[in-house]
């Protein structure tokens, strides 16, 4: 498990980060929440695409809805997001990505 960098310093690289994101999943109902909820953002890019482009509009709504919903609610952790969003939201689509290909647990 990694820790977390020094109170005023940050990970140096999103491989140092990834297994402090994991880390801040370890509740199975949030990770399974994160899981649903950023599928629901492919089918918003689909329907974005296809049927109407305010369905662009939902898909952060839809994200960060679920990951936060799952966040306060059941990991009862603060989002990563709020202090690495760009490494947390690479850490969502790694973590959809590792479980819908059988390499992590849903």
């Amino acid at each position: 498990m990694s820790q977390t960098p020094a109170s005023g310093e940050r990970f140096a690289s999103f491989e140092a980060f990834y297994p402090f994101y994991i880390h801040e999943h370890s509740n199975q109902i949030c990770r399974r929440i994160h899981i649903v909820g950023s599928a629901l953002v492919l089918v918003a890019l689909a329907l974005g695409v296809f049927v109407n482009a305010w369905w662009f509009a939902a898909m952060p709504v839809i994200g960060y809805g679920f990951a936060w919903v799952g966040h306060f609610f059941f990991e009862k952790n603060r989002p990563a997001t709020f202090k690495y969003p760009l490494w947390s939201l690479m850490g969502d689509w790694r973590m959809f990505f590792e479980t819908v290909s059988g390499k992590r647990r849903f």
